[in-house]
């Protein structure tokens, strides 16, 4: 989990709580029947009381049978009732929190589905897992309970209290002494316990990661034989969990001691003192029944109070965690008010604006997270793709490869200059509609626990099945045909049912199935053999014509489907030309192409000083190289 997060923060309960206002507010009529239902329930209970003190004052001082029964008819039809309008309360809060519990859901998957790559790239996804599920699962628990009864209880002690003190007002006050006792120890529970039940739910998203990368990554720990190092981390998170539920555990059961225990001696001397003044006849019998029956009921109100501050809390904790994910912005749909390259570096290549192609323009891009102070990961990126030109982007590992067409269809923002489609920024385009414009296809390919067809056709809005067909047949993906289903047979959590190669074809084919304008290509033919690869290149050569595409090229099969290609280096395009114009005229390339030493009288690549900008004319606009 992001540091910034890892400890709780100061902070108030009822604002934090507050916060739930919005997802409340469309059922707040039937939340307020449930609260005025369950207030009349308890109050019901403070009547029986006075029909116990009349019974005692009356029937049983008179000796008459008669008036007890019908004393006991009318405690019987009190309780029957209290338990009537607390059944009624629990089955009007039912369906409109569970309403309110799945539109969080909802709302808390849409914006993650909106926020930037860089996101979750810092966020384990377990802590998401255990926001979406247990925090909501508590919030909705203290709206259907510790919500309605903060209230309700509060009332009943209120009313309570004033019943007492009309009773005999002397024997009340002794049960106000507990008051600011009890005060002093909630507070002090509420701070202890707030710590304690924010580490313990942190530590609960910290174990679903774990239990989440180890059964996605089974085949590596069955492989090495790492069973037992998986088994241990998880007991040591484990533990660590144990001990802080222990620790709340300790606190809840400190506060409710206190709350119990303290409340009962007050009871023990009010008993004490009111018997005393029976005896003496300045009290009835029947009052002193009524004044002890009253203090009994609200004996749950009051004991209550440590369960509800406990699951407030909590609550609490688990509605800061929910909007910690909510406060964070989502991708903006409009153009930055960062300065166009060409504005501030000028350059051959910002003549260029205008024109078709996919234009990169004094591109720059630093990691938010980098260091303050680091070298950028692409210091400025002048680049040209003709219209209907493949251009192969080839450089040593690490160089920021994949992190340059990522910039395309905006998985991240540049830092600084633009990118630029047919002459269009990418940044004052809609999303929605750039990704309709720019197809890709990364090395590590991803699909769904969905059909093989509903995976492919991800990649177009509205693709039918000739389009399916021919995406599959580009992508030499006939495979599928062979599977027990289908096109409708299910690739499991991951794809993980399938090889590397399959996979990775399968995504080739989500690529192209929409016959997209500009296609971005991140190494995809890695993870295929000699022949499925060449099989693979013939057909994507006819789908490369009708577009303008950049390929991420680490093989030189691979770079042979390009036009010209690129070459990055230290975060620059250091030289563009056709493949065999590069290998005769740059060593950095051909090394790289060779996967031999370095060249004789040059230092090794990467890491030595490349070829210098005269050499290669670096400083030459990119886009004027070689033709296709």
């Amino acid at each position: 989990m992001p540091e910034e997060h890892a400890e709780s923060k100061d902070r108030s309960v009822a604002r934090s709580l507050m916060r739930l206002w919005p997802y409340v507010k469309p059922v707040r009529a039937q939340l307020s029947g449930a609260v005025v239902v369950a207030v009349v329930a308890s109050c019901l209970g403070l009547v029986i009381p006075f029909v116990l003190k009349w019974m005692v004052d009356g029937p049983v001082a008179d000796r008459d049978p008669g008036g007890v029964w019908l004393g006991a008819l009318y405690l019987l039809l009190l309780g029957i009732a209290e338990a009537f309008l607390f059944g009624l309360r629990r089955w009007m809060v039912a369906r409109p929190l569970a309403s309110v519990e799945a539109s969080m859901r909802a709302a808390l998957y849409r914006h993650l589905q909106r926020l930037p790559v860089a996101f979750h790239d810092r966020w384990p996804s377990g802590q998401l897992l255990s926001r979406g599920t247990t925090d909501l699962m508590l919030v909705r628990m203290f709206l259907a309970f510790p919500l309605i009864y903060l209230v309700v209880n509060s009332t009943t002690i209120v009313v309570g209290f004033v019943i007492l003190l009309g009773q005999e007002w002397t024997l009340g006050l002794v049960l106000l002494v507990p008051v600011v006792p009890l005060m002093i120890a909630c507070s002090v529970f509420e701070a202890k316990y707030s710590l304690a039940a924010r580490k313990a739910q942190d530590q609960v998203g910290d174990l679903t990661t774990v239990v989440e990368e180890s059964v996605l990554g089974i085949r590596i720990v069955k492989g090495f034989g790492r069973h037992r190092s998986q088994a241990l981390a998880f007991r040591a998170l484990a533990q660590r969990l144990r001990a802080t539920e222990l620790d709340k555990a300790r606190l809840l059961a400190g506060i409710w001691a206190l709350i119990t225990t303290i409340p009962e001696l007050a009871v023990g001397a009010a008993l004490v003192l009111g018997t005393i003044e029976v005896a003496d006849g300045g009290l009835s019998a029947g009052t002193l029944v009524a004044f002890l029956s009253t203090a009994l009921a609200l004996r749950w109100p009051v004991e209550s109070i440590g369960f509800l501050l406990a699951i407030s809390q909590e609550s609490a904790t688990a509605t800061e965690r929910f909007f910690e994910v909510m406060d964070v912005a989502e991708e903006e749909e409009t153009a930055t008010d960062r300065p166009a390259a060409g504005s501030t570096s000028g350059g051959p290549a910002a003549d260029d604006a205008g024109s078709g192609g996919m234009v990169f323009e004094g591109v720059r891009f630093r990691y938010p997270d980098a260091a303050e102070g680091s070298a950028p990961v692409l210091a400025r990126i002048d680049l040209r793709i003709r219209p209907g030109e493949t251009m192969a982007l080839v450089g040593a590992t690490g160089c920021g490869k994949t992190t340059l067409t990522a910039l395309v269809p905006r998985l991240h923002e540049a830092t600084a200059g633009r990118i630029t489609l047919d002459g269009e920024d990418i940044t004052a385009m809609p999303r929605e509609r750039l990704r309709e414009l720019v197809s890709v296809a990364f090395e590590e390919p991803t699909l769904f626990s969905a059909s093989v067809g509903e995976n492919v056709l991800m990649g177009a809005e509205g693709a039918g099945e000739d389009e399916l067909r021919r995406a599959l047949s580009v992508a030499q993906a006939d495979f599928v045909h062979d599977l027990p289903h289908g096109i409708a047979t299910q690739v499991g959590e991951q794809g993980l049912s399938l090889s590397g190669g399959q996979r990775q074809r399968l995504a080739l084919a989500r690529a192209v199935v929409g016959r997209p304008r500009f296609l971005v290509l991140d190494d995809p033919l890695s993870a295929l053999d000699v022949h499925t690869e060449t099989l693979v290149e013939a057909a994507l050569r006819s789908v490369l014509r009708d577009t303008t595409a950049v390929v991420v090229a680490h093989r030189p099969s691979t770079v042979m489907l390009a036009d010209r290609v690129a070459l990055l280096s230290e975060g620059r395009i250091s030289a563009v030309g056709t493949h065999q114009e590069l290998l005769r005229g740059n060593a950095e390339y051909a090394w790289l192409m060779s996967g031999a030493g370095s060249p004789a009288g040059e230092d090794a690549y990467p890491g030595g000083p490349g070829p210098t900008d005269d050499t290669l004319g670096a400083n030459t606009p990119a886009e004027e190289g070689s033709s296709r």
